[in-house]
């Protein structure tokens, strides 16, 4: 059997607005275990090239992509039998729902916002989630949630071809450096 695979879709990006936070938020999701990452609203080229950039210096397979219509990604993951998860602070406590979910082995769509939510969205989704009730970022909420999932073993995950690697210290900074593949 194929291993699950768990992709996030950020909506609405705004390219002047939040161009850092859906950075770290795809920097987020590649650290703590998602397999590829997704956004509409504005396309930001130089965006999509800084996290291909990350992926090739820190090793590991990571996909982004732009998708204009973001009712058609929910299609055809709905098409392909997958799961929609709606990380908000309005949905049922993850404590309560993350066992069910894990449960479940169909591939994983994570959805977090940027601007407001359209309704639709808390329609479509099979589980709307939240991290906690209380106001927060999407990155904190998708860190946990992808925490729970995969219950801690996403912090051991390893990154293959790696041109840049920490090395664990209890004080100061290690860092080993592969010599660059010569294309």
């Amino acid at each position: 059997m194929a291993e699950q695979k768990v992709y996030v879709l950020r909506l609405s990006h705004r390219q002047a607005r939040d161009k850092r936070v859906t950075t770290h938020l795809f920097l987020a999701a590649r650290a703590f275990g998602a397999d590829k990452v997704m956004y509409t609203g504005q396309r930001d080229e130089k965006l999509e090239e800084t996290i291909r950039e990350v992926t090739r210096t820190w090793g590991g397979i990571f996909e982004v992509e732009y998708e204009k219509d973001w009712k058609k990604i929910l299609k055809i993951w709905r098409d392909s039998d997958g799961e929609i998860i709606h990380l908000t602070i309005y949905g049922l406590p993850i404590q309560n729902v993350i066992g069910l979910i894990r449960e479940s082995l169909k591939d994983k769509l994570i959805i977090v916002g940027g601007e407001k939510v359209p309704a639709e969205a808390f329609k479509l989704a099979d589980w709307n989630v939240s991290v906690t009730s209380q106001p927060h970022s999407e990155i904190s909420a998708l860190c946990i949630f992808l925490h729970e999932l995969f219950q801690g073993r996403e912090l051991h995950k390893n990154f293959e071809d790696a041109e840049i690697e920490i090395i664990p210290q209890a004080k100061g900074k290690r860092v080993a450096r592969k010599k660059q593949k010569i294309v």
